[in-house]
């Protein structure tokens, strides 16, 4: 399966933990495609490291089809393309059709040939949610009414599925790879 990370730290601790156990759990190659601002937040929470040494396979976006992801989803190389954590500049380019970014581009290719994306929001509901910054203080957001329109329009969208929490990434490996399937 192919893993997404765009440029935001919420819950990135929390999600890299999900998908190592997923990966040992399920014994699944998990792919790893980070951003550009992906990479600055894995180098600023200091994980960068942790998943090259977890992770066989990790990839960097130098433009919006290198590497070329898009055509791997399209071509059945992927069951399904999860991003997490996914920042609210990426909901919205996915929920606009934007593809000028390597998720964004990603994810508008994956759905259009029947491949399921999973999107874990950085801000889901309306009002103010809390994160952690990189040395460990709380930081309070507000959550506007832009953002949860975007939010809204992926759950509009076909084969795209609006998780919210870490959790829910363990569900979705188990609808995939449970043997009870």
């Amino acid at each position: 399966m192919a893993w997404g990370i765009t440029g935001s730290g919420d819950q990135i601790r929390e999600i890299l933990d999900t998908m190592k156990d997923n990966q040992e759990k399920f014994s699944v190659d998990i792919r790893v495609f980070v951003s550009k601002a992906g990479e600055q937040v894995l180098q600023w929470y200091k994980l960068l490291d942790d998943l090259k040494d977890n992770f066989k396979r990790v990839y960097f976006e130098t433009s919006p089809n290198t590497p070329f992801l898009a055509g791997e989803l399209q071509a059945g190389r992927y069951d399904f393309f999860i991003i997490a954590p996914t920042s609210s500049n990426t909901t919205a380019k996915i929920s606009l059709g934007l593809g000028d970014s390597l998720i964004s581009n990603a994810a508008s290719m994956a759905s259009k040939a029947y491949v399921s994306v999973y999107v874990l929001p950085c801000e889901y509901g309306f009002g103010t949610t809390n994160t952690k910054l990189p040395d460990g203080r709380d930081l309070n957001l507000r959550i506007r009414k832009e953002d949860t329109e975007h939010i809204e329009r992926l759950e509009q969208m076909d084969d795209v599925h609006v998780i919210k929490s870490p959790s829910e990434i363990s569900k979705t490996f188990r609808s995939h790879y449970s043997q009870s399937n």
